[in-house]
């Protein structure tokens, strides 16, 4: 690629294609990202033999999206998106090896090391949302946004329902138990490693970087920076993704508690794996199903409306786990509007820090929000595990509440003023 700036035809056809290509991505690595979800609190709470461990899985895969997200963001503003993302895609490739390997030996802190690693290839897909809007104009950024979001669907739904038969092929080929579906997740993770490489050009950020450059040269117009809403906007997806985030590790084990509760005998690993597969499936395909209407929205109405529509969803969510959660019904309800409010305020949230910072400070701030996002979540996810097993499935709810009621509050500072 040349150092002339893209027409906007160019910019335009660039745009559509670089959606494209992030959403496959997107689609081949959620298959992992759903795994994860699914089996890492079992896995956890199986070799370590604790459910109070169970929550360092899901405290682990935060981990390490939180500890890569900042170098990955950087790495991108650099050299561009295209080789920051093949590098998350290759650290989701060793955890998956390395989180096989755990089970086989059941070594409890080599299992946390391969989540955490998975985690860190998780970082690259959460950045793909940004990349999403590196060349998208203003009254579509919302939109192309939740697009890419919305991609994760495919393969985060599949992960989860990959369990059954991802058991039968790990039998077959002499996996560990409850790793058979990380064999899928190993060839979608080299099929997106691949795609990036080769499909993934030009480069949107070093194309919106020339872009940029070009436009101060001709105008001498400087974006204006406002760093108290970006500052908000880091805080309402930190803190919806914590909420979202702790609730959802430990559903898992709850269903597992419910399960063996609701039948005479010991359900069988496979009863408890479909039952928590098609709950997981549920959720995950909450969180990204109808991420195009937020983003529809959010280009309409405004994202910080959209920011708190997610905070109502939220609440809602956690209404049923606090009077419902004792039923499967209720639980998956819970799930479901979890996913929903989840949803609405990652793509809400993201779009107002990419219009609230200025290009020089854009992709360090958006590395910092995942990072505070990941790093806050993997500490809900370990105190999750302790008030579950102190104070139900109930006491979660209410105590996860306390951060949608300040998001709720501190949304003055959202409002889009310079």
């Amino acid at each position: 690629m040349t150092d002339v700036a893209l027409t906007a035809a160019q910019q335009a056809a660039v745009q559509r294609r670089t959606v494209v290509v992030l959403s496959l991505g997107q689609v081949l690595g959620g298959i992992a990202f759903g795994a994860t979800v699914s089996l890492g609190a079992l896995l956890a709470a199986d070799i370590s033999g604790s459910d109070a461990l169970s929550g360092l899985a899901t405290a682990s895969v935060t981990m390490g999206a939180a500890v890569c997200a900042i170098p990955l963001a950087r790495l991108a503003g650099r050299v561009g998106r295209r080789r920051a993302l093949t590098l998350g895609n290759l650290f989701a490739l060793i955890g998956i090896t390395v989180v096989i390997l755990a089970a086989s030996v059941r070594v409890f802190p080599l299992l946390l090391a391969g989540i955490l690693l998975i985690g860190a290839g998780n970082a690259g897909n959460l950045q793909s949302r940004f990349a999403a809007t590196d060349l998208a104009a203003a009254e579509h950024r919302g939109r192309d946004l939740s697009i890419v979001v919305w991609s994760t669907t495919i393969g985060g739904v599949a992960g989860p329902l990959l369990l059954a038969p991802g058991e039968i092929v790990g039998q077959a080929i002499g996996m560990p138990p409850q790793t058979g579906s990380y064999a899928f997740s190993f060839v979608a993770q080299c099929a997106a490693l691949a795609l990036y490489l080769i499909a993934l050009r030009p480069d949107p950020l070093l194309a919106a970087q020339r872009l940029a450059r070009a436009a101060a040269a001709a105008t001498g117009l400087v974006v204006v920076d406002r760093p108290r809403v970006a500052r908000y906007a880091i805080f309402a997806v930190a803190g919806s993704h914590v909420v979202m985030a702790s609730v959802m590790a430990m559903t898992p084990v709850h269903l597992s508690h419910m399960a063996h509760g609701a039948h005479g005998m010991a359900p069988t690993p496979a009863d408890v794996s479909a039952l928590v597969g098609v709950t997981i499936a549920l959720h995950v395909g909450g969180m990204y199903a109808l991420s195009p209407v937020f983003g529809v929205l959010a280009d309409r109405w405004g994202r910080l409306r959209v920011v708190l529509l997610g905070q109502a969803l939220l609440a809602g969510a956690l209404a049923f786990a606090v009077f419902a959660g004792n039923e499967p019904a209720g639980v998956v309800v819970a799930l479901i509007l979890l996913g929903l409010g989840w949803s609405a305020a990652t793509v809400a949230g993201a779009a107002l820090l990419t219009e609230a910072s200025a290009p020089d400070v854009r992709t360090r701030r958006q590395g910092r929000s995942d990072s505070l996002m990941s790093l806050s979540a993997a500490a809900g996810s370990v105190l999750a595990g302790v008030v579950l097993s102190n104070f139900q499935y109930a006491g979660l709810g209410v105590a996860a509440s306390v951060l949608v009621l300040a998001v709720v509050l501190l949304s003055p500072f959202g409002r889009m003023r310079a």
